[in-house]
């Protein structure tokens, strides 16, 4: 089999496991390059890459007792890669504080804010506040830090979410579960 039918068969692969969890991508947008200084990367976090298309949706699976998600490490503080105060009350939290944002769909326009999630992995689960958004519809921008676009399965979670569950925070990504508290 020629690399064209093993590329067009991963790509069908893919758009089948994303409409099979409840959510196909809505789009794309092109990477720009960050002036100096304008990418935090504290925690892990990527700059845009000039000309790399990012995929965006409006979107994100299912909610129910146990959605799988991706965790990803966050600093809600003022000057933290999270950027300006968080979207559901315009403050800055401690990371000390569990918080976290989630992506575009779960975050539904807003109607999460300030409710709690519980979040589990390694054997733990911890109670967490939704601050924010995980934009996954927007990204490479001032706005959003430089930073590409949001899966439409993350999590993003201040340093006290990780040291509850007990995680090394130098992994970057971690396989979750969470639900509504």
């Amino acid at each position: 089999m020629n690399n064209y039918y093993l590329a067009a068969s991963a790509a069908f692969l893919v758009l089948f496991i994303l409409q099979a969890e409840g959510c196909s991508p809505s789009g794309k947008i092109r990477g720009r390059k960050a002036p100096p200084g304008q990418c935090n990367q504290e925690n892990g976090s990527d700059c845009c890459v000039k000309g790399k298309m990012y995929t965006t949706y409006k979107c994100s699976p299912p909610v129910n007792d146990n959605t799988k998600a991706t965790l990803t490490l966050n600093s809600f503080q003022k000057n933290g890669d999270g950027g300006g105060p968080s979207a559901c009350d315009n403050q800055y939290h401690n990371d000390d504080t569990p918080v976290v944002a989630l992506s575009t769909g779960w975050y539904k326009g807003g109607s999460r804010c300030l409710n709690k999630i519980r979040v589990s992995a390694n054997g733990r689960s911890v109670v967490a506040k939704v601050v924010d958004e995980c934009d996954s519809t927007m990204g490479c921008d001032k706005e959003h830090d430089y930073q590409p676009p949001c899966s439409n399965n993350i999590v993003d979670a201040s340093k006290a979410v990780w040291e509850a569950l007990g995680l090394d925070q130098n992994v970057g990504e971690v396989d979750i579960t969470w639900t509504d508290a």
